[in-house]
Formats: C-alpha cells, structure tokens, sequence
C-alpha cells in the first residue's frame, strides 16, 4: 500500500492500452477511510499551437472530432511520440496539420486540460513568422485551415464556440500577453 496525497492505493492493474491511452484501476482507501475504486486514463504528452501573423490573425483548424461527435474550431494539436521534444511536435503537427512552417517558436507553458482523472500534460506554443503552404493531414484528418483576427478568436472563446481547453488557455494567453505589451 502506498499514499498518493490523502489517499491510499491498495493495488493497480492497467485494464486497457493502445498507442493513445491507457486506463489504470486502483482500488483505494478514500480519504474518507472508506475502501473504493478510482480510474485514471493516461493519454500521451501533446502540444497545442497557435500560430499568428504579422496581422495578429490567427491560424486554426476546423475538423470533425469523433470522441465528442462534432466539428470543432481550435488550435494544432497533437501528441508527442517517445523521445520527441515538444516543441519539435509542435512543429511538425503545424506543418502536416495546416501547411505552416514558423521561424519563431515561443513556449507559453503547460496546461492539464483535465485533472479528475485524465492525465495529459499539454505543452503549449506561438509560432510566428509564418510561411504557408499545403497541408498534410494524417489519413484520420480532414481539416479546414481557418485565418480569423485574433479577437474574433477571443469572442469564439467567450461564446463557446471555441471550447477545447488548451486553446481556449493557449488563445487567452496570447491575448493577455499581445496586449499587456502595448
């Protein structure tokens, strides 16, 4: 038995993994005292990029997302294969996603897009400088390259139109740290 903040896990077995995720089941002592069960689905390290022009226009994806069974507008993202450098995915998922490559990168942290029980550290990046060319998507995606004003981006954000959590994070950061510079 080891303690893991006010609880106690008792055991762990994984109960499913592929190349994305895997879901671990611990049986537990809650903090309660009372014993019960917890799941944890790990998903691989991604990134989230957001590139933007000398304009202050943004560049973001339009695409179906089968797991919430929608079409969604959002930054590049992406997960990072092992041994891969964030920032390299970053690169690499901006140039297959939406046909850009940038000359200027800048980390703007990390974010956890859901604590409860869903590990997936996310590395968030601007990518500036912008040269745009043809798209590359994977054989699962198809994606419309969308070019919007930064602020139409922020009131996509506050009317939910915009609702994956690293972008919505990744484009308010940008927006207070575009702005805080004037």
């Amino acid at each position: 038995m080891r303690q893991h903040g006010p609880w106690w896990i008792c055991s762990s077995r994984e109960v499913y993994r592929d190349p994305w995720i895997s879901v671990r089941r611990d049986e537990v002592i809650r903090p309660d005292a009372q014993p019960g069960t917890y799941c944890v689905v790990t998903l691989k390290p991604g990134v989230c990029v957001v590139a933007v022009d000398e304009e202050q226009y943004v560049y973001l994806t339009e695409e179906f997302h089968y797991g919430v069974g929608r079409t969604t507008l959002e930054a590049v993202s992406g997960g990072c294969e092992p041994g891969e450098d964030p920032q390299e995915t970053a690169q690499r998922e901006l140039q297959e996603e939406l046909g850009i490559v940038a000359q200027q990168w800048t980390s703007l942290g990390t974010v956890d897009p859901f604590t409860a029980n869903v590990v997936s550290p996310t590395s968030l990046f601007l990518a500036r400088g912008l040269r745009v060319g043809p798209q590359e998507p994977e054989g699962t995606e198809v994606i419309r390259r969308v070019r919007m004003p930064l602020l139409d981006a922020i009131r996509c954000v506050m009317t939910s139109q915009i609702t994956h959590g690293p972008t919505v994070a990744l484009l308010l950061k940008l927006h207070v740290m575009l702005t805080s510079d004037r």
